[in-house]
């Protein structure tokens, strides 16, 4: 399994989804393709955190009044099966790896499983 979770109107996405070649990858546009619950599923059997894969920078978090810190991990699957921008992104995922969201050392680790300089 080789699946790319990433919004095609995000620049971010775009930018670090350039600099890999995909051939072979399903990418997938979760506006148009919500994550299922058997995907989270897969996702969590690597993180073992829903919050580990939960956006804080969500607009859904202010539109909603959520209390972030006051989230169970219960609650961080029900609101990533709900809405698509709760997904940090892009999340790469394999079978024997996960790469989640656009931070630094993300990217850095990206770019060493790619064999990218």
């Amino acid at each position: 399994m080789k699946k790319v979770f990433h919004l095609n109107t995000c620049d971010t996405c775009r930018k670090i989804l350039a600099q890999f070649d995909l051939t072979g990858w399903e990418l997938r546009e979760i506006k148009k393709e919500p994550v299922t619950e058997e995907e989270l599923a897969e996702m969590y059997k690597k993180t073992k955190s829903y919050e580990a894969l939960f956006s804080k920078k969500s607009t859904q978090i202010k539109l909603r009044g959520l209390d972030v810190k006051a989230l169970q991990e219960k609650d961080f699957k029900n609101l990533l099966l709900d809405h698509y921008t709760f997904l940090k992104r892009p999340v790469f995922l394999t079978d024997k790896e996960i790469f989640i969201g656009n931070d630094k050392n993300n990217v850095e680790n990206l770019k060493e499983f790619f064999g990218v300089n």
